[in-house]
């Protein structure tokens, strides 16, 4: 009898989940590695007060097809529930509605011919197929062609700035693109509505019911078991942890970031662990808190205001039952930062006094004092930057080391970092190394 192929799979985030479900279901044997207490990743949940919710936030579209694809898999998308909700607006004079084309006629910042000029950058970039061509174009460049400069200086640098810091300067039209392209596919034609889903429980009950299939499907789950090294160990490749014996595996699929890669596998070129080393991720500082009432009626608030130190308001309860939070609001205050940037080094407690401060000029009537329930996290590398040609640049999924594969985010080169990029990345990743046998693979789309 053939033995069963053995596979170590470190990361226990959605791709590894993922990945980790589809190798075992393929016959072979599955062992996966999670150095944190608990599943899930960027997608884990956390205690927030006596409310259990996600740690940062996410929202499923109905164009969410391989989310949804997940979801029904493992018997969950019945569950889902759908609604509809706004977004805002906030330019340091109050919060607008910016939900429809008739929100977007009422902006007072902008006059008729730049609104005009800002519908149609939409409606061309919804359109476009050839990211690979706007993945050569500065995306200032792109954008200030096709809605102007002062709408580029009014509109879009704050909304870039907020997502990508000082490295918009580098990042190539293709991002933009891409976010159109996510935002529109949810929309039926023009500026409408797109109907926002979740699972009750949260991410929690999803992170629950993969490692419940996994179990009992014969995975061996370890979680707080952090991987120290990985390297080739005559035809198979050796793990080694800082918490349990070393093991040898047939092959091994890292799903961590690049940088990561580079530092757990001994036996890699310089070249190669030059190209791992060299994709930058931007990371996120994200505050939750549990507030008694709604601040708004709106899922998302965007901020053009530079000077507040987080970068948009995001309020689950706009869309979520609110009994999910025991009949509380849940807020999100994210800043996305490159881990070098001050606000890393900040305490909870700075993070507190400055954000709260700053939510109260968002919205006057917020009082710190009610607040119920406060909790920071923090995560240095989230989404790497979209540079110019970044998809010549993708770190390749097979490595040096032999049987050592990486499939990461940073290999997500037409979309942006969301849970339905993540999901498509690892299905693809699958039946690669499934097909494979543990024989190089190639994730180009």
């Amino acid at each position: 009898m053939t033995r069963a192929r053995r596979w170590a799979v470190i990361g226990g985030g959605l791709l590894g989940l993922t990945i980790a479900r589809r190798l075992r279901a393929a016959g072979s044997a599955v062992t996966l590695f999670e150095a944190a207490p608990q599943l899930g990743g960027l997608a884990s949940a956390w205690r927030l007060g006596d409310v259990t919710w996600d740690r940062h936030y996410h929202v499923t579209l109905l164009s969410d097809f391989h989310t949804r694809a997940m979801l029904r898999d493992l018997g969950l998308e019945a569950q889902m529930r759908w609604t509809t909700t706004g977004t805002g607006f906030f330019a340091g004079d109050g919060v607008r509605p910016l939900s429809n084309a008739f929100d977007y006629l009422r902006l007072p910042h902008l006059n008729l011919w730049e609104k005009a000029r800002l519908a149609a950058t939409i409606l061309y970039a919804a359109r476009v197929r050839d990211w690979r061509r706007l993945e050569e174009i500065p995306v200032a460049d792109w954008l200030t062609r096709l809605s102007g400069r002062s709408t580029f200086e009014r509109l879009w640098l704050p909304l870039l700035r907020a997502k990508l810091g000082e490295s918009w300067r580098e990042t190539s039209a293709a991002f933009i693109w891409a976010t159109i392209q996510r935002l529109w596919a949810a929309r039926t034609s023009g500026i409408k509505r797109e109907m926002l889903g979740y699972v009750p429980g949260g991410y929690a009950a999803i992170v629950a019911r993969h490692r419940e299939l996994l179990e009992n499907a014969g995975v061996a789950v370890r979680v707080a078991t952090a991987v120290k090294t990985i390297e080739a160990a005559g035809a198979g490749v050796r793990v080694a942890c800082a918490e349990a014996a070393a093991e040898t595996f047939d092959s091994v699929v890292l799903t961590t970031t690049p940088r990561v890669a580079a530092q757990l596998c001994t036996g890699l070129a310089e070249p190669e662990r030059a190209v791992l080393e060299r994709v930058r991720h931007q990371g996120i500082v994200c505050a939750s808190l549990l507030y008694p009432e709604p601040l708004s009626n709106y899922y998302l608030t965007y901020l053009t205001d530079a000077s507040l130190p987080f970068t948009a308001v995001v309020e689950m309860s706009a869309f979520v039952d609110r009994a999910e939070f025991g009949g509380r609001s849940l807020i999100y205050l994210p800043r996305y930062a490159s881990a070098r940037e001050p606000v890393f080094a900040q305490s909870d407690a700075e993070i507190e006094s400055s954000f709260l401060a700053a939510l109260a000029r968002v919205h006057p009537r917020f009082d710190r004092s009610r607040v119920l329930a406060f909790r920071v996290s923090r995560v240095r590398e989230v989404f790497p930057i979209p540079t110019l040609g970044y998809s010549r640049h993708v770190p390749a999924a097979s490595l040096g080391v032999p049987g050592v594969h990486l499939v990461s985010s940073a290999q997500i080169v037409n979309g942006t970092l969301n849970v339905n990029e993540t999901v498509a990345l690892a299905e693809r990743a699958a039946s690669a190394l499934v097909a494979s046998g543990g024989a190089p693979i190639s994730l180009e789309a």
